[in-house]
Parts: C-alpha cells; structure tokens; sequence
C-alpha cells in the first residue's frame, strides 16, 4: 500500500498543486488542501484499482477545493467563486463530452422533425447549412434559422435536465442530473 501510495504522490503532487494553486491564492491553503487530497487517496487506496485514478483524484480535488470555499463563506460570498476547475491534464474530459453527447443525441429524437432533421444533419452527420438547405427545400438563411432554433430547443431541454459545469472559458468539464426522471441523461 505505500509503494502505491508513494507512486500516486511522485505522479499527482505537482499537477494537483498547480491545479489548486490556479484556483486558491493562499500559499497555506494551497497545502492544507493539498494535504486533504492525499489524506482522501490514503483512505481510500485500497479501492482505487477499481477507478480511473487520474478522474478520481482531480474530482476529489475539485470538491476539496469546493469545501474549502464552502468552510470560508463567511469570508466572502460563495457565488463569486467562478468554478474553473478545468484539471492539469484533463484526462476525463473525454468521458464527459461522450455522456454528454450521448444525453443530447438522444434528446435530439425528440425534437419535432424538422428540427430533428436539421440537427441530425448538421451536427450528427456534419453537412454544411448551405446542404441543409438544398435537402430541406430552404433558402441558405431559412436552413441558419432552423438549426439556430432547433440549437436553442435542444439547450433548452438539455438545461431542464442536467447543469452544466463550464470554465470562465465556457469549456464544459462536467455535469450534474438536475431532473432525476430525466430519461436522457444518466450520471
């Protein structure tokens, strides 16, 4: 158990610091939760062969951060705190842009057929707007309008399910079932 501990420190401790570090200006801090990182991975090692270690350990970071935000809130205001929690080496960006994908081509059969078509098209299929058109019998801006509209239903049911966590960038990194009866999304 401490060899693998040891292995997870020499591989983790520099990016989980930076990580935190880009997020908490107080040099203390940053080893105090820094600290609780790894306290988090000690106690639970034993189940880590089980996980993808990199996403674990960077979620167990992100929420330890959270907490640390959340035990300071008489400080300052909560909802100031922009989550930008975007890993070093995002390494289970992949994952969350598939689920997500997943969730929105399913909502996507769900749209009334025109949108239905004009989305499948242009994002699934990736044919130009201007192709689009041609298909549909639309002139080039009546083909923008519908995959703008059908954009902005599939959002809007999207949103009615799941949050979206995104970066000051507005690079998703995560998501969270707001709707539990949500038939789409699964978390």
């Amino acid at each position: 158990m401490a060899s693998n501990f040891n292995s997870i420190w020499d591989e983790f401790n520099v990016p989980i610091r930076i990580f935190i570090k880009r997020r908490v200006n107080n040099e203390q801090d940053v080893e105090d939760i820094l600290q609780n990182v790894f306290i988090k991975i000690y106690n639970n090692i034993d189940n880590l062969y089980k996980l993808n270690i990199h996403a674990w350990v960077y979620k167990v970071t992100r929420n330890t951060i959270i907490d640390y935000y959340r035990m300071r809130k008489h400080e300052f205001d909560l909802s100031e705190f922009k989550e930008d929690i975007l890993p070093y080496e995002n390494l289970d960006e992949d994952t969350v842009i598939r689920d997500i994908s997943q969730c929105l081509i399913m909502m996507i059969q769900y749209l009334p057929e025109k949108y239905k078509q004009a989305l499948t098209l242009t994002e699934v299929k990736n044919i130009s707007q201007k192709e689009l058109a041609y298909e549909a019998g639309l002139s080039v801006s009546g083909a923008k309008s519908r995959v703008q509209r059908a954009r902005i239903l599939l959002k809007e049911d999207f949103l009615s399910c799941c949050s979206l966590e995104t970066d000051e960038r507005g690079n998703i990194f995560g998501y969270e079932l707001k709707n539990k009866e949500c038939n789409f999304c699964k978390s």
